[in-house]
C-alpha cells in the first residue's frame, strides 16, 4: 500500500450554501452531474445547494442526496480536468453517507441508483429520528474505554452508544435525549469538552432500527456490481469483499457505529501516498491530521482545485 491513491468522500454534516457552485460553473462534468441529479430527484437540488436556504438543506432527507451528488461533481470533474485518474486509485473511502459515494466511484452501482438510495435513506433516517427524540454528543479528549464508560453510567435505561470513532480522542455518541444531556454533562465535569451536534437524531444507533429495516427493502431491489477498486467498510474498518456482504454492512452501518478512525489510521500508514477529499468541505483533512499531522490531503471543494 506504499504511496497509493486514495479518495475520501465525506459524509453528514460537511454541506454548506454555496457548496459545489465554483466546481459547478467551472467543470462540465460537474454540471451534468448536478443537471442529471435535478432530473433523477425531480427538484432543484443544484438550486439548494449554491443558495440554499441553509436550514432545508440541513435537513437529512435533503443533505444526503446533495452531499452524494457534490462529491460525485467534484470526482467527476477532477477527472475531466486531469486531475484524477481513477486507473491509479488504490482504494476509496467515505465517512457514513460516503461510503455510498465511495462506492459508486468504484463502480458498485451506477449514478442514478446511488442518487436514489442516498435520498432514500435520508428520508427514512429522517422519519425514525422524528420518531424518536434523541441527539448526538461529540466528546473530546477521552479514550474509547472512557466512551464506553460514560455510556453505561449515563444511560439510565436509555439508548446511549457510541457512533462515531472519528479520530484519536474524538468520539461521538448517539442516544435518546435526555441521555445526551445526561452524557454532556458528565464528560464535562469529567474534564472533557462535549458538545450538542446538530442533527435530527441517533444516527448510527438502534434508534435507527426503523430506517434500517426500510432500507433492507430498498438494497435487495438495487442491482449491485462487484467494486472494480478496494472499498473500505464503515462497519468493519476492512475492505468489502462481495456483493452480499456489501448490502449487509450497508444496512449495519444505520445502526452500528462507525470506524472512520480506524479506518483512516489504516491509510495514513501510506506516509508517501496522495489523499484527495472530494467537495464539500475539509471536515475528513481536519480529522486526518489528528492521526498524522504532516498527512497531506488535497481538497477539492473548490474550482482551484481543477485549475
Amino acid at each position: 500500500m506504499a504511496n497509493g491513491t486514495y479518495i475520501l468522500c465525506p459524509g453528514q454534516g460537511a454541506q454548506g450554501v454555496g457548496m459545489g457552485k465554483g466546481v459547478y460553473e467551472a467543470s462540465g462534468a460537474a454540471k451534468e452531474t448536478y443537471e442529471l441529479a435535478n432530473k433523477v430527484l425531480g427538484i432543484d437540488l443544484s438550486a439548494l445547494c449554491f443558495g440554499g436556504p441553509e436550514e432545508r438543506l440541513n435537513q437529512t432527507d435533503m443533505s444526503q442526496p446533495a452531499i452524494f451528488t457534490t462529491s460525485v461533481a467534484s470526482f467527476r470533474a477532477g477527472v475531466a480536468a486531469g486531475k484524477i485518474d481513477p486507473a491509479t486509485v488504490t482504494s476509496y473511502a467515505g465517512l457514513s453517507l460516503g461510503e455510498y459515494t465511495a462506492l459508486h466511484l468504484a463502480g458498485v452501482f451506477d449514478f442514478e441508483t446511488g442518487l436514489k438510495l442516498v435520498a432514500a435513506r435520508g428520508r427514512l433516517m429522517q422519519a425514525a429520528a422524528d420518531a424518536n427524540p434523541s441527539g448526538m454528543v461529540a466528546i473530546m479528549g477521552a479514550d474509547h474505554a472512557a466512551v464506553d464508560r460514560l455510556c453505561a453510567e449515563c444511560a439510565d435505561e436509555e439508548v446511549l452508544v457510541p457512533a462515531n470513532y472519528n479520530a484519536p480522542g474524538q468520539v461521538v455518541v448517539s442516544g435518546g435525549i435526555f441521555a445526551c444531556q445526561r452524557i454532556q454533562a458528565a464528560a464535562e465535569a469529567a474534564g472533557y469538552k462535549a458538545a450538542a451536534l446538530k442533527v435530527a437524531g441517533a444516527f448510527h444507533s438502534p434508534l435507527m432500527e426503523s430506517a434500517a429495516k426500510a432500507m433492507t427493502t430498498e438494497l435487495e431491489g438495487a442491482s449491485f456490481s462487484a467494486p472494480a477498486k478496494a472499498v473500505w467498510s464503515n462497519v468493519s474498518a476492512e475492505l468489502h469483499d462481495s456483493v452480499a456482504s456489501i448490502k449487509i454492512a450497508l444496512i449495519a452501518q444505520i445502526v452500528r457505529p462507525v470506524k472512520w478512525e480506524q479506518i483512516m489510521t489504516k491509510l495514513a500508514a501510506d506516509a508517501g501516498g496522495r489523499f484527495v477529499e472530494l467537495a464539500p468541505g475539509r471536515t475528513l483533512a481536519g480529522l486526518a491530521k489528528r492521526i498524522n499531522r504532516r498527512l497531506p490531503i488535497e481538497s477539492f471543494a473548490g474550482a482551484d482545485a481543477l485549475a
